[in-house]
């Protein structure tokens, strides 16, 4: 496995894993209508990562020449109010379902805490939606603590994310 900076020629191969990861992960916690959104938004959603992808770090994970998994991530706390403290964000970790277990979702968020640790961060933030808890435990045994939750809405719909602080 390479874990290696996101070229432009990825940017289909993550959006992809980010749409099969909703309608995977978020079945039953997401409304089916707006996981039928996010399925039917691709075009949309590959215009978006590209502008992203030159605004914000991209990384992916790349086994035997196919993306498997990615992270997108921001070198400060401007997205979370919530957490003042928080000097840096993961914004996004995805892992193709069938590749998960591997070590790779580890790998990713190891990748950004170091990138983070390199420029003198000290707390990174991340946000999940709070009924997934496969993914709660994964970021709790990675050293997150649960330090808030926030409301948010998709397509009129209310969700909740908690927010796991990283000690870096």
């Amino acid at each position: 496995m390479i874990i290696r900076k996101m070229e432009e020629k990825d940017i289909e191969s993550v959006v992809d894993i980010k749409i099969f990861g909703w309608l995977t992960a978020y079945k039953g916690i997401i409304a089916d209508e707006d996981l039928e959104i996010v399925k039917n938004s691709r075009a949309e959603r590959i215009e978006k990562r590209k502008k992203d992808f030159r605004e914000s770090h991209f990384i992916v994970a790349e086994e035997n020449g196919e993306v498997v998994g990615f992270s997108r991530y921001i070198d400060d706390g401007s997205r979370s109010q919530e957490v003042p403290d928080a000097d840096c964000e993961l914004i996004a970790l995805y892992v193709k379902p069938e590749f998960k277990r591997r070590g790779i979702g580890s790998a990713l968020l190891n990748y950004v805490r170091d990138e983070f640790r390199q420029i003198g961060k000290t707390r990174m933030i991340l946000w999940c939606l709070k009924e997934n808890y496969p993914s709660r435990k994964f970021y709790e045994i990675m050293g997150g603590h649960l330090v808030t939750e926030k409301e948010f809405e998709l397509n009129g719909h209310k969700y909740t994310d908690v927010g796991f602080l990283f000690e870096l």
